[in-house]
């Protein structure tokens, strides 16, 4: 990791959260992620497993977390499972965790090697009731590759048919939608080198500078301030290519008179900041480009006023809906006639803003939550709308990431600039 140490009490804390949950006389099994090869004897870079990580902090392949808080034995009642150090790999792959080394990130005491794990587990799932069990269950997930958590899965139940199986998903979707103070502030120095980044190019972007320049600039300030790297793809999308929602070539050159959006962020500790802004190439928003990102500006504002516990998505992108059709009416966008004859199932001011307006973030970019039940207090979502006028070869985005609180919302990129004048102001310089 490049990271300075996280507070091991992040994900001390949640794992008193998940252990809270699950039903007396119950094991948990959690499982790190594979090494996915990629061509010839090359694997893909290690990304761990969110939810392990979420508990664990650990970033290493090949790695467990077992919850048994009814196990007679106290020791074993959180157990993080490492694979044991081997001299000869790590003359190759460089080092690997000790047992201290475990327990100082995850808080976690009991390390067990992973070649002595089987004899214990037997023991343990024998004389557990329940055996929670985790698979992913993001809404979003559409990959047909089995996972090492479904072979696990299958492999187990083959082996203890006769328990009952749960699903830790639920759980999670539950826990990991509710931030703690610790994980927001994870994400505020995630956010915080997100903001270093997006002043860096105030300063270099102007006409004739190529997409992947820019890409380069996010990820020299990125990994000079101990971030892992992007968290997502940065879109870089000058000129027309800014109405494509994950245009992700970065090729192209940006020319005088353009808007660029800029869709980008850093993931420092595991946790994922999420920042749009779009500027002028040439540093001066014409009369027409101020009119439209003023727009999408005042709905930006106004999301952030309704995005507050108590309402549920749909509702909140129902309310936006109503307040983006009034705006694109008076800049222009809409007629009368388009709003009176609008079905209802496609608004007519879906034409120009055609994607969802907020999503939860954290450990995943498009993390965990609910968007059909009402928000509560301690959720962290993105507020991203959008004006995209296919006529005019523009596209304008403004994405902050706010954390919703019994007090009143705290936007966490409050001192991003934002309005035309911070921004032609920097630029200037």
């Amino acid at each position: 990791m490049k990271n300075l140490p996280i507070n091991n009490q992040l994900f001390i804390e949640n794992r008193k959260r998940f252990i809270a949950e699950m039903r007396p006389g119950s094991i948990a099994i959690f499982n790190s992620n594979d090494e996915v090869p990629s061509n010839g004897d090359a694997i893909y870079r290690f990304i761990q497993n969110s939810d392990l990580y979420w508990l664990t902090g650990i970033e290493q392949e090949d790695t467990m977390v077992i919850l048994y808080p009814d196990n007679p034995d106290p020791k074993y009642r959180e157990v993080l499972v490492l694979v044991r150090p081997n001299e000869l790999k790590e003359k190759w792959d460089g080092r690997r965790l000790r047992a201290a080394d475990g327990t100082a990130i995850s808080g976690i005491s009991t390390i067990v090697w992973l070649d002595n794990l089987d004899a214990l587990l037997q023991v343990w799932v024998h004389q557990a009731e329940n055996i929670y069990l985790n698979t992913n269950e993001n809404d979003r997930r559409n990959v047909g590759v089995e996972t090492r958590d479904y072979r696990y899965a299958r492999t187990l139940m083959q082996r203890f048919p006769l328990h009952a199986y749960q699903r830790s998903a639920i759980i999670m979707r539950k826990l990991r939608a509710v931030k703690s103070s610790f994980e927001a502030e994870v994400m505020q120095q995630a956010i915080d080198i997100t903001e270093k980044t997006f002043r860096r190019l105030l300063q270099f972007i102007k006409p004739g500078v190529m997409e992947y320049e820019i890409e380069a600039e996010i990820m020299h300030e990125f990994l000079r301030n101990r971030a892992r790297g992007e968290a997502y793809g940065s879109i870089i999308a000058s000129g027309d290519r800014a109405r494509t929602l994950h245009y992700v070539f970065n090729n192209q050159e940006c020319k005088d008179g353009e808007l660029i959006l800029m869709d980008f962020g850093a993931n420092y500790g595991g946790y994922a900041a999420d920042l749009t802004r779009t500027v002028p190439v040439n540093g001066k928003f014409t009369k027409r480009q101020k009119e439209v990102y003023n727009a999408c500006l005042h709905l930006h504002n106004y999301c952030k006023e309704i995005l507050k516990p108590g309402i549920s998505l749909l509702d909140y992108t129902e309310r936006v809906g109503d307040e983006a059709t009034v705006v694109f009416e008076k800049i222009g966008l809409l007629s009368k006639s388009d709003i009176k004859n609008e079905h209802k199932e496609n608004r007519a001011y879906r034409k120009y803003l055609y994607h969802g307006i907020s999503h939860h973030l954290g450990v995943d970019v498009h993390d965990l939550g609910t968007r059909t039940e009402p928000l509560t207090a301690g959720m962290l979502l993105t507020i991203e709308p959008g004006i995209y006028i296919e006529e005019e070869h523009m596209g304008i985005r403004i994405e902050n990431n706010v954390w919703l609180t019994e007090n009143g919302n705290i936007d966490l990129m409050q001192n991003i600039p934002i309005t035309v004048e911070e921004i032609e102001s920097l630029m200037k310089r």
